[in-house]
């Protein structure tokens, strides 16, 4: 922690000049090629994504206090864990400063999943920095899950409103778990957050997975919500990046909780599921996964870029920490391929990301294929740069 300290005070804490990518970049067929025996002469996509990204944005620019921003800040944070470029974390640190004053308060309610997902960065910024102002940021998300509302089997609404009461989303789970798990390590918090933690992913698999191993988008437990179903309470369909944050989720969460943890075993059964219906539902042609997941067949559905990137990362990592069968590297290793196939260089020589399904509520199959597909959304990114990370060199084979 100390040379990392070292690293961000060598840098004035301002936004470092940015520096464009060369023209030259070639698109991810073309540097395949160019190097098709050696994976480290590839191109280095994390860094060309951040780069192009820093330099369309400025960290007072990029956005307000949200779950995308913070995702792709993270995916950021995986870069600059390494490669060591200091002008990465000054970013991340720029932007955070917005909203954490000097004394440590934060002026977010917390009163939605989403909003905690970037608590994230706090832990980050504490652990890289030391400075205490991001432990007390970050504690207030922690303290504010003690009145947050629940289900009667004790999983967090999706946001304390009328219009979110008793629904769980699998969306959710990613927006609070992934940081309760790392600020118990950061601040021996984890008798609470491990157990927290493993009990909230159990909770949403018990309702959301169904007989094909996917996830539904949400769960009502009144049964109110104008898309639940009346008997079961659950979303109609299987939307891909609903199902991709779960995916990433438990994923963070097993590598984080010891291995004699009760619900370890019932987690592990939900991922195994999970991964077998992955696999079914992958498109052949692509190696991507559907907007509405076990619908490929339709001719209106697309393959979407931020849950490739997840369920590639998912399965990957899943397969090397021996969650899953070895096999599904193989089967991330498409998902791989696919989602590069989706990322070119603009004749600015900034990296574009395509497909990637904007913000998106509960609803039907026309709803969900009917989304705009936008280019450069921070939900892609940010899936990108974390599947990158995870399978950086498996571009060329």
């Amino acid at each position: 922690m100390k040379r990392l300290r070292v690293a961000l005070a060598a840098v004035a804490l301002t936004t470092a000049p940015l520096v464009a990518l060369p023209a030259a970049v070639p698109p991810p067929a073309l540097a395949a090629a160019a190097a098709p025996t050696s994976p480290a002469a590839a191109t280095d996509w994390s860094t060309a994504v951040v780069d192009s990204t820093m330099a369309r944005y400025t960290p007072s620019a990029i956005g307000g206090w949200s779950y995308p921003v913070g995702l792709y800040l993270y995916g950021q944070y995986l870069t600059y864990r390494r490669t060591h470029d200091p002008r990465y974390l000054t970013y991340i640190k720029n932007y955070v400063d917005r909203f954490v004053k000097s004394d440590g308060s934060i002026d977010q309610s917390f009163n939605s999943l989403d909003s905690m997902q970037a608590g994230r960065l706090l832990v980050i910024l504490h652990h890289e920095t030391g400075q205490d102002r991001y432990r007390k940021a970050a504690k207030k998300i922690r303290d504010r899950l003690n009145t947050y509302p629940r289900t009667s089997d004790g999983g967090f609404w999706h946001a304390d409103n009328s219009s979110r009461a008793h629904q769980l989303w699998a969306d959710g789970v990613y927006m609070v778990n992934p940081f309760l798990v790392e600020y118990g390590r950061e601040f021996g918090d984890s008798a609470y957050t491990d157990d927290e933690a493993a009990k909230q992913l159990a909770v949403y698999g018990g309702h959301l997975q169904v007989a094909n191993g996917l996830l539904r988008h949400a769960y009502d437990e009144s049964k109110s919500a104008s898309w639940a179903d009346p008997q079961t309470g659950l979303a109609p369909e299987h939307w891909c990046r609903a199902v991709g944050w779960y995916a990433m989720a438990i994923v963070n969460v097993l590598d984080a909780i010891p291995a004699n943890q009760p619900r370890r075993p019932q987690l592990l059964g939900i991922l195994q599921k999970l991964a077998a219906g992955l696999e079914k539902y992958q498109d052949p042609a692509t190696g991507r996964w559907f907007q509405v997941i076990d619908k490929g067949g339709r001719s209106d559905n697309w393959t979407e870029t931020s849950c490739s990137s997840m369920f590639t990362y998912a399965l990957s990592r899943g397969a090397q920490q021996h969650y899953l069968d070895p096999h599904y590297a193989d089967v991330a290793r498409r998902g791989y391929q696919g989602v590069l196939a989706e990322l070119s260089v603009g004749a600015d020589g900034r990296t574009d990301l395509a497909d990637i399904s904007i913000g998106t509520n509960v609803g039907d199959y026309a709803y969900y294929v009917g989304r705009t597909r936008a280019v450069n959304d921070f939900h892609g990114l940010g899936a990108f740069l974390i599947m990158n990370e995870q399978l950086r060199g498996d571009s060329v084979s």
